[in-house]
């Protein structure tokens, strides 16, 4: 019985570590105002991106830019990083 509940305590920890990696980067409904399309491939022009970032909460926005801090992080993300340290979280 020890066993099994040490799996399961594995298991559920497992999850919760997953869940917490997924950040604001890997949300849709935070990226989508800064696409034209739903697979998130094509940008929205520089105007109507900074309108997008003055649109979010401070918290999202600092959220952002530290993943985007991640070298790994924001290769993956390399243009979408790029405009956020262009307008540096500036209000």
């Amino acid at each position: 019985m020890n066993l099994k509940m040490l799996c399961m305590g594995a298991m559920a920890l497992s999850l919760m570590t997953a869940a917490a990696l997924a950040g604001a980067l890997d949300d849709p409904a935070k990226m989508s105002p800064f696409f034209t399309d739903a697979g998130m491939k094509t940008m929205r022009s520089a105007d109507e991106f900074k309108a997008a970032w003055m649109a979010m909460k401070e918290e999202d926005r600092a959220a952002m830019m530290k993943e985007c801090g991640d070298e790994a992080i924001a290769k993956e993300h390399d243009n979408f990083c790029k405009m956020t340290k262009q307008l540096g979280g500036a209000n």
